[in-house]
């Protein structure tokens, strides 16, 4: 098997996923209980939980420890900033974000999230859907996560109530349904307990379905980058220097980056996007020598046969294949996450792949209620979580996807100039 045909077998092998929900929910103790379980904690973790557990006045292991790893949050007994956590099975890998369930966090939520395939929103059995339940859902939903987990946790202290969980469940499918969620599952554990966790409770028999961790075993994960357009955004221009260099690298350019999406061959034509020049590879380098074909997400030089105009933040496709739009005004939904609202009268500037523009917010269009989708049309101002859609003026043009087909060149960050929060 090639090397590239291993890294793609990798890829697959591997689910990311995010917890989130509200505060309190249990999201650290079912990781904490996910990873316990499956015998994914090494000795000298185990030791220091339990230490840190004895320090807090616990009688028992508080498997939340092991993902809240800031003191303040130890302290609190809450989770602050995303923690990332490695486990596997003999059928897959995992790579797991815990959010935090504050909502002033909730800009820490999204960055676990941009990245993940699926994602496990929490809910106490007490207290049903919250405000932060259906925020964090559309979230995720807005993020091209396809793979929604709802796990009714804390099921033990409803006295394992079928009803209670039946009725949950109803209002989280039909928020979900009207966001057009497609792969859902609703699942009730008792990660305290580790009840439907790794294994069946006995508490819960009229539950038929899988243990959570089945479930993510069997996520469909399979990535398609490499059959998507070729998407490759320039970071830089390679020109060797030095005394002892070579004669044959003196006239050398070449222009690095890594590709997001698609596959490029020695010899196919290519576009230099937003300008449209047009030129063709002669060669694909990498620090182990030369390629004939690289695929995503690998990261490579690329050799022009033409010397043309090609600088950071430009975008390198194949001619012959679908191409992005090139734009100097779009409309796009935004997560709002600094403490300064989204104001169309201030500056901004917009961060997209490898490029940095100014940016005018020309108008709102509207703010999405998180509690009933409803579109509330032309707020003066976006604030802090609130989501909505506004449209945008760039100094220079984009060459932008759908985000629906391509995260990498379909996402961007708005940065207020005054403040540099985003």
């Amino acid at each position: 098997m090639g090397a590239n045909e291993q890294s793609q077998l990798a890829e697959v092998d591997l689910l990311r996923f995010i917890t989130a929900g509200s505060v309190d929910d249990g999201k650290s103790t079912l990781i904490g209980r996910l990873l316990y379980d499956s015998k994914g904690i090494f000795e000298d973790q185990l030791s220091a939980v339990a230490d840190a557990s004895q320090r807090r006045g616990r009688g028992e292991l508080d498997l939340s420890l092991l993902t809240d790893g800031l003191q303040a949050e130890r302290e609190q007994g809450i989770t602050i900033d995303v923690a990332y956590r490695y486990f596997a099975t003999p059928v897959r890998k995992f790579i797991v974000a815990d959010s935090p369930g504050h909502e002033q966090y909730t800009r820490n939520m999204v960055t676990g999230a941009s990245t993940a395939d699926a994602a496990i929103i929490l809910l106490d059995a007490r207290k049903g859907v919250l405000t932060q339940t259906r925020r964090h859902t559309f979230i995720a939903h807005l993020l091209g996560i396809r793979h929604l987990v709802f796990a009714i946790n804390k099921m033990d202290l409803v006295g394992f109530s079928a009803d209670v969980f039946g009725r949950i469940a109803d209002e989280v499918r039909e928020f979900a349904g009207k966001l057009g969620a497609k792969d859902l599952h609703v699942i009730p554990v008792s990660a305290l307990l580790g009840d439907n966790i790794v294994e069946r409770g006995k508490d819960m028999p009229w539950y038929l379905g899988p243990p959570l961790l089945k479930l993510l075993e069997e996520i469909p994960v399979a990535k398609d980058f490499t059959d998507a357009p070729f998407r490759y955004p320039v970071q830089g221009v390679a020109r060797p220097t030095g005394a002892d260099l070579d004669p044959k690298w003196h006239d050398f350019r070449g222009y690095t980056g890594r590709i997001e999406t698609g596959r490029i061959r020695a010899g196919d034509e290519i576009l230099v996007l937003p300008a449209g020049r047009r030129s063709r590879v002669t060669d694909i380098f990498t620090l182990d020598g030369s390629l004939q074909e690289a695929v995503a997400p690998q990261s490579v030089t690329l050799q022009l046969a033409d010397l043309i105009d090609v600088s950071r933040g430009d975008m390198i496709v194949r001619a012959d294949e679908a191409l992005p739009t090139v734009a100097s005004e779009f409309a796009a939904h935004v997560c709002w996450l600094a403490e300064t609202p989204l104001d169309p009268s201030r500056r901004y500037v917009l961060k997209h792949t490898t490029r940095q523009v100014k940016t005018k917010v020309t108008a709102i269009d509207y703010r999405v209620d998180v509690n009933t989708l409803a579109q509330h049309d032309a707020p003066e101002k976006l604030q802090l979580n609130e989501i909505g859609r506004v449209r945008l003026k760039v100094q220079q043009p984009l060459a932008l996807d759908a985000y629906t087909e391509d995260r990498a060149t379909g996402a961007f960050i708005l940065i207020d100039e005054a403040t540099n929060n985003a």
